[in-house]
């Protein structure tokens, strides 16, 4: 039976995978802070789910994760979906602090241990590695620095680790998830933002994504193009444009 560990699953986009992977047949291992959360995701599919209660800021966090990997026998698959992220125009160094300590220094730690499991695993099958960033590491982004900045470190590092595991001959795969926006709790309920998608229409594609080992995942179509438009304009356009997002 396959074996995924879901980092960020009590509510959102992991708890939805989560449970698309348990009904598939799947062992799922999930993570998060909130233990209440958790139990009611695992008691749905109680034979096929384990939780541990993992906060990713925290000093045991690698430990917790290691453990989760031994207690579900192993890991096929390792999809980060923590984050966190504020409209955040005022600079509150609070929020800022918590977005790096969630999307670089929790991200790493677990990015990190999974990608050094896989190298100490003498797998037959490649292992894989899918982490949820945004679109929005493409540019810096004015009301959301910390957030937009995080998401860019994300994609760097996961492509530093693909080259590294080519260069070191590990046997995993490296997928970087970008979605646009997405009606999460992240989001607050917020309606305004543009071509705002559901994660059931989300979730589908980015199973898809880790399944067909794709390096890099844009979700959707739509912000694949407006990702590469973003990428043509130069800075000096960049930084007279009002990006709002959504206005919250």
């Amino acid at each position: 039976m396959k074996k995924i560990i879901i980092i960020g699953a009590s509510s959102g986009m992991g708890m939805r995978i989560a449970t698309d992977f348990a009904r598939a047949g799947w062992r799922v291992g999930i993570a998060a802070r909130n233990e209440q959360r958790l139990k009611a995701v695992q008691e749905l599919y109680p034979d096929r789910i384990t939780y541990s209660v993992i906060d990713v800021t925290a000093v045991d966090a690698v430990k917790k994760f290691e453990d989760l990997i031994e207690q579900l026998d192993g890991m096929d698959i390792l999809l980060y979906a923590a984050g966190t992220g504020w409209y955040n125009p005022d600079l509150n160094l609070g929020k800022d602090e918590a977005t790096i300590g969630v999307n670089v220094i929790g991200f790493t730690k677990i990015i990190n241990s999974a990608y050094k499991y896989f190298k100490a695993t003498a797998n037959v099958d490649k292992g894989r590695i899918a982490a949820i960033t945004s679109v929005g590491g493409m540019k810096g982004l004015g009301v959301s620095a910390s957030y937009s900045a995080t998401k860019r470190y994300q994609w760097t590092y996961l492509q530093a680790l693909d080259q590294l595991a080519h260069t070191q001959h590990v046997n995993v795969s490296i997928t970087d998830i970008r979605p646009g926006f997405v009606d999460t709790p992240l989001l607050a309920g917020n309606h305004n933002y543009p071509m705002l998608m559901s994660i059931d229409y989300v979730a589908p594609r980015i199973e898809r994504a880790i399944l067909e080992r794709r390096r890099v995942a844009t979700i959707d179509s739509r912000w694949a193009v407006v990702s590469a438009l973003w990428k043509l304009i130069p800075n000096c356009v960049w930084n007279k444009i009002d990006v709002s997002l959504g206005g919250r």
